[in-house]
């Protein structure tokens, strides 16, 4: 591991700094999540069949109730990285502080570091929910896994799109093709949600401003995206051209504690080892599964 700086310096800093935007973890909000697994949780999965008959005076045993098992089991992950207080304190920390007796003092490079990981373990998280592989190091299966997915290998319904790739002039089709799939009995439940990326969500916007829809002019306030009733579930991390309509309690997000996602350790190695070098860990679990494949629906 190497902490690598490309640097213009030449006697005084910028004074902050910055890094490439990262995908926040969003798919979560959308999720069941499921917390406390320590190494793996059942979900109990019942299917009732005949269950009501008509009433007599006795009674009488009947109807069917089959219960199924799915596994979810979170992975464990990890950051471990090394960086050197030195080449720090000689590229900028030195002359870090502003001019002024009042001015405020300047973002610790510390706390610097532990947000920038942090956006990191959420933009990994985020891509992983959706595309990740548990035999990928550092990612964990997600749902539409080319293979292995939660939703491609367990026969949740495959929908073709209508055209591709996604454009305004095709968005339409391909959401009334997801939603004409969905089975009756899920349609019009409190938690369906239609999940998308930002750009298809990006597309859905602009072809319904063009088409003249009044609230889709206005994204602040309580405006909330649907498509025919159903929520509209952004999630960074799907893939372009792909949609899935599920009910939030059908997909599961697995870990032992959310917030072990943000607690991170830094530590000065000095006191330690005498060395110049600063140590961050972070230690975490993740994982998804699915509930029943015949209520989910995924186009591509």
């Amino acid at each position: 591991m190497a902490f690598n700086v490309t640097s213009n310096f030449a006697g005084k800093a910028a004074g902050f700094y910055i890094s490439a935007a990262l995908k926040e973890a969003k798919s979560i909000e959308h999720l069941t999540l499921m917390e406390n697994i320590k190494f793996k949780s059942n979900i109990q999965v019942m299917d009732a069949e005949n269950m009501v008959r008509d009433a007599d005076c006795n009674f009488t045993n009947h109807g069917t109730l089959a219960l199924t098992e799915k596994i979810l089991e979170p992975k464990l992950l990890q950051i471990n990285f090394q960086l050197c207080k030195k080449t720090l304190l000689e590229s900028w920390e030195a002359l870090q502080m502003r001019a002024g007796a009042g001015s405020p003092p300047p973002p610790s490079f510390d706390d610097y570091v532990i947000s920038y990981l942090g956006e990191t373990i959420a933009n990994d998280t985020e891509t992983a929910v959706w595309n990740g592989n548990d035999a990928t190091n550092g990612s964990f299966t997600g749902f539409n896994t080319a293979g292995v997915g939660r939703l491609i290998g367990a026969g949740a319904t495959q929908v073709a799109a209508t055209a591709t790739p996604f454009a305004a002039a095709n968005i339409v089709a391909n959401l009334d093709a997801l939603v004409n799939a969905i089975p009756t009995a899920v349609y019009g439940r409190e938690d369906l949600h239609i999940y998308m990326n930002t750009k298809t969500y990006r597309i859905y916007i602009n072809q319904m401003s063009t088409l003249g829809y009044v609230n889709a002019y206005n994204m602040n306030g309580e405006y909330e995206a649907v498509f025919n009733g159903i929520k509209i579930a952004i999630c960074p991390g799907m893939l372009d051209d792909e949609l899935v309509a599920a009910q939030k309690g059908q997909l599961f997000f697995g870990t032992d504690l959310l917030s072990d996602q943000t607690r991170i350790s830094l530590m000065d190695m000095t006191p330690l080892d005498g060395s110049d070098n600063m140590r961050i860990v972070a230690r975490y679990s993740a994982g998804t599964q699915s509930g029943i494949a015949a209520d989910i629906i995924r186009l591509s």
